[in-house]
C-alpha cells in the first residue's frame, strides 16, 4: 500500500531516533508531471514523471548529517537513519545547527486560504500537446518567424511534508500548469530568438497558447537587424521582463548567509536607505493562486508579510534558524532546502512599489539610451556590488525607440544604481515577483 508524505515522514523520524539521534527532521516531496514539446507541427517530445523524494537531517548535539533517497521501502529508511548517524558522528560541530524551539513552530494554519491546489481535472497529454500546437502556430503566423526553436506545454502537481522531532508536523500540495514558445527570426549571423510563456497555479488562470505564441513572435521580428549601440554614458530602462534580476541582486545581498559570512555589499546597510524614499519592498508568503506562497517555511516556522525594504530603508535582513543564530537575531521565517542539503534562507513573494509613469512615459523621460528586453551573462562583485551584464534591446532617440540592438554590455555599482531607479507602473500582479520596468540614469554603456 502507498504511504502518504506524511507517513513516509514520520517513519523516517522513527528511524532516525532507533538509530540513535538526539533529534532530526524530515522532508519528503511527492510528485507527478507531464510535459510536451512539438516542432514544425508535430510532436518532439513527452515525458512523463512520478517519484517520492526523501531527505532526513539527523542530530547528535550540534553534529549534524543529511542523507536523501527515493526508496520509501522500510529497510531503506532503517539504512538511511544509520548512515546518517554514522556521519554525523564524524563531523565537526556546527555550534549554530538545531531545531526549532516548539513555541516557535507554526500551528493552526489555512492552508486553502492561499489556493496552493487546482482541483480541477489533470490535463492529459494531448491536451497539453494541442495547446503547445497553437502556441506554434500562432507565432508562425507572425511575418518574419522563420521558424519555432519549442513550444512547449506543462502539468506538474508536488505533494510536501515537513516534520521533526520538535513536534513540527505539515504539509500542502500544489499544481502548476505552464505554456511557453520560442520563436526565431533571420538566418544565420543574422538569426534572433525571443520567447513568451505563462505558469499559473489554476489552469483557468492561464493565457491562452495563440496570445503566448503571437507576442513570442512579435517579439522575435522587432529585434530583426540588431546591432551594437555606441559606447557611453546613458539613461537604462530595464523592462517589466527582467527588471526582477535587479531585485534579486539586492535580495541577495540582504541574505543571512551572506550577512554572516561578511560577503555582501549591503553588510552595513541595516537602517540604511538603499532604495528611493518612496519605495518599499514587501514581502507576502500569504498571496492566494502565487507559487511563492507558503504558510510554513523548512523549518516549520509561521511565514508573515514583512517590509524588507519601508521608504527606502532596508529593515532587516532575511533569515532561517542558522544564520539568525550566527547574527544573535531571531528568524524571519524565511528557510527553504530541498532533499539534500541543509536549510538555507530564501525569500518568497516580493512586490516593489510600482510608479505613476506608464513605460511609454519613462522612455520619454530617458530621452537617449537604452531599453533592456534581455539579459546575458553576469558578473556581480558580492562584496562591493559592481555590476556587469551582457545585455539586449532597443535604442531610444528622443523618447521613441528607433531600432534594436545587441551585443553590448551594461555596467554600475548596484549601492549606486537602486538607489535611483525610477519604477513605471507595468508589473504583473499575478508573479512571485511583482517589479515594475525600472529607469536607472548614468549607467555606462559598452557597445562599439
Amino acid at each position: 500500500m502507498t504511504k502518504t508524505p506524511e507517513e513516509i515522514s514520520q517513519r523516517l523520524l522513527a528511524a532516525a531516533r532507533a538509530a540513535g539521534a538526539e533529534a532530526a527532521d524530515a522532508i519528503v516531496i511527492d510528485g507527478s508531471s507531464v510535459s510536451v514539446e512539438v516542432r514544425a507541427g508535430a510532436l518532439e517530445h513527452a515525458e512523463r514523471s512520478e517519484g517520492t523524494d526523501l531527505g532526513l537531517r539527523v542530530f547528535l548535539g550540534h553534529r549534524q548529517a543529511i542523507v536523501s533517497s527515493s526508496d520509501s521501502r522500510p529497510e531503506t529508511l532503517a539504512a538511511m537513519a544509520e548512515r546518517a548517524v554514522a556521519m554525523a558522528a564524524e563531523t565537526p560541530e556546527d555550534p549554530f545547527s538545531g531545531l526549532a524551539d516548539p513555541d516557535q513552530l507554526a500551528r493552526d494554519w489555512d492552508i486553502d486560504a492561499l489556493e496552493l491546489f487546482d482541483p480541477t481535472d489533470e490535463p492529459t497529454a494531448e491536451t497539453l500537446m494541442h495547446d503547445a500546437l497553437r502556441a506554434e502556430a500562432a507565432a508562425l503566423a507572425v511575418s518574419g518567424v522563420t521558424q519555432v526553436s519549442d513550444a512547449a506545454a506543462s502539468f506538474g502537481t508536488h505533494h510536501v511534508h515537513v516534520a521533526a522531532t520538535n513536534g513540527f508536523s505539515g504539509g500542502y500540495s500544489r499544481t502548476n500548469r505552464s505554456i511557453s514558445c520560442v520563436a526565431i527570426s533571420g538566418e544565420g549571423t543574422g538569426m534572433e530568438r525571443d520567447y513568451d510563456g505563462d505558469s499559473r497555479t489554476f489552469q483557468t488562470d492561464l493565457r491562452n497558447p495563440e496570445d503566448i505564441g503571437q507576442t513570442a513572435g512579435n517579439r522575435v521580428v522587432q529585434s530583426i537587424g540588431a546591432r551594437q549601440p555606441e559606447t557611453g554614458t546613458y539613461p537604462v530602462l530595464f523592462d517589466e521582463r527582467i527588471s526582477s534580476s535587479l531585485i534579486g541582486h539586492l535580495l541577495a545581498a540582504a541574505n543571512g548567509s551572506a550577512i554572516a559570512r561578511g560577503a555582501s555589499w549591503l553588510k552595513e546597510g541595516l537602517g540604511q536607505q538603499v532604495l528611493p524614499q518612496s519605495l518599499s519592498l514587501v514581502e507576502d508568503p500569504h498571496r492566494p493562486r502565487i507559487s511563492g506562497s507558503r504558510p510554513f517555511d523548512a523549518e516549520g516556522l509561521p511565514t508573515r508579510r514583512r517590509a524588507i525594504i519601508e521608504n527606502g530603508v532596508l529593515t532587516g535582513w532575511t533569515l532561517d534558524l542558522s544564520s539568525a543564530r550566527k547574527l544573535d537575531l531571531a528568524s524571519t521565517a524565511n528557510a527553504v532546502r530541498g532533499v539534500s542539503g541543509p536549510p538555507s534562507p530564501g525569500n518568497w513573494n516580493l512586490s516593489l512599489t510600482q510608479g505613476t509613469a506608464s513605460r511609454a512615459d519613462l522612455l520619454k523621460e530617458m530621452g537617449t539610451g537604452l531599453l533592456v528586453t534581455s539579459m546575458i551573462g553576469s558578473t556581480i562583485n558580492p562584496n562591493t556590488g559592481d555590476y556587469s551584464r551582457g545585455a539586449s534591446g532597443f535604442w531610444v532617440e528622443n523618447g521613441e525607440i528607433t531600432h534594436p540592438v545587441n551585443e553590448c554590455t551594461i555596467a554600475g555599482n548596484l549601492r549606486d544604481m537602486l538607489g535611483r531607479i525610477i519604477p513605471a507602473n507595468d508589473a504583473r500582479s499575478y508573479l512571485s515577483r511583482v517589479v515594475p520596468s525600472l529607469l536607472i540614469e548614468g549607467m555606462t554603456l559598452a557597445g562599439n
